[in-house]
């Protein structure tokens, strides 16, 4: 459990976050979080699902529950913490919620007020529990952008080759890693988290990719070969289908809109 006040008694706070790939491990606070990546790639990682954060989506992590983060190189996040008394009913597990232009600029405003400060203020208090209740307003418009995760071994290993070898993986190159056979392979993932293996590796791509094309320097061209597309026009589809707008208009949009 990580005391992110510092023994202070400030009912909110920002953390920011800039610098070299970092993995967190596995901890937890004793206050509620709204992780917000400003650019580059973040994943948020708990026992049940792995996240991967594109602009206009951000993790809420309840307090108590043990996670990972896990920020690629560049990355630049901010983060809203939460007195747990500002969250009523926070539930007992990870949600990704969609970041409306007014939750973006109050996160962006609170970074004057750092959570690690001995205590509040009524100016800061007024402004966390008006956050906090926007917050509690986007967490019943839960955004479905998450991987399940397994603690069956063999599904887990196939997930990690999977997540890591997105530009070349296959089917025949998870099974010779896992040492299962094709048959096997689709019914483990069917029988543990009720998709099939190439359902998974779709949805994969996608969060990928949405993730890339929101850091800056990532074109659509690389973000198809980084995520395994050989044909331009095949991602293109496959985006489209999975985000209901090309990668083109995605990657335009979400820049636009970066803090």
């Amino acid at each position: 459990m990580i005391d992110l006040r510092r023994g202070g008694s400030a009912i909110g706070g920002s953390y920011v976050y800039h610098g070299d790939g970092l993995i967190t491990g596995w901890h937890s606070h004793d206050v509620h979080q709204i992780e917000y990546a400003i650019g580059g790639v973040v994943e948020v990682e708990t026992a049940t699902a792995h996240y991967l954060l594109p602009p206009q989506q951000a993790a809420w992590i309840p307090a108590g529950l043990r996670h990972q983060a896990t920020m690629r190189p560049h990355v630049t996040t901010l983060a809203v913490m939460f007195d747990p008394a500002l969250v009523a009913d926070p539930g007992d597990r990870a949600r990704i919620i969609a970041v409306s232009p007014l939750i973006r600029e109050m996160m962006r405003y609170a970074q004057r007020w750092p959570i690690d400060r001995p205590c509040g203020d009524d100016e800061s208090d007024v402004f966390f529990r008006t956050l906090a209740n926007l917050v509690v307003e986007a967490l019943e418009h839960e955004a479905p952008l998450s991987l399940p995760t397994s603690d069956h071994p063999v599904v887990a290993a196939a997930m990690a080759y999977t997540k890591a070898h997105l530009d070349s993986v296959t089917a025949e190159r998870v099974c010779r890693e896992v040492a299962v056979s094709e048959r096997t392979l689709r019914r483990l993932f069917q029988d543990t988290i009720g998709m099939s293996w190439r359902t998974y590796l779709l949805q994969a791509r996608m969060l990928k990719a949405m993730a890339l094309l929101a850091a800056p320097g990532h074109t659509v061209q690389q973000t198809a070969s980084a995520v395994g597309f050989d044909s331009l026009s095949s991602f293109t589809r496959a985006f489209s289908n999975f985000c209901g707008e090309s990668p083109t208009i995605y990657r335009k949009r979400v820049t636009a809109q970066r803090i």
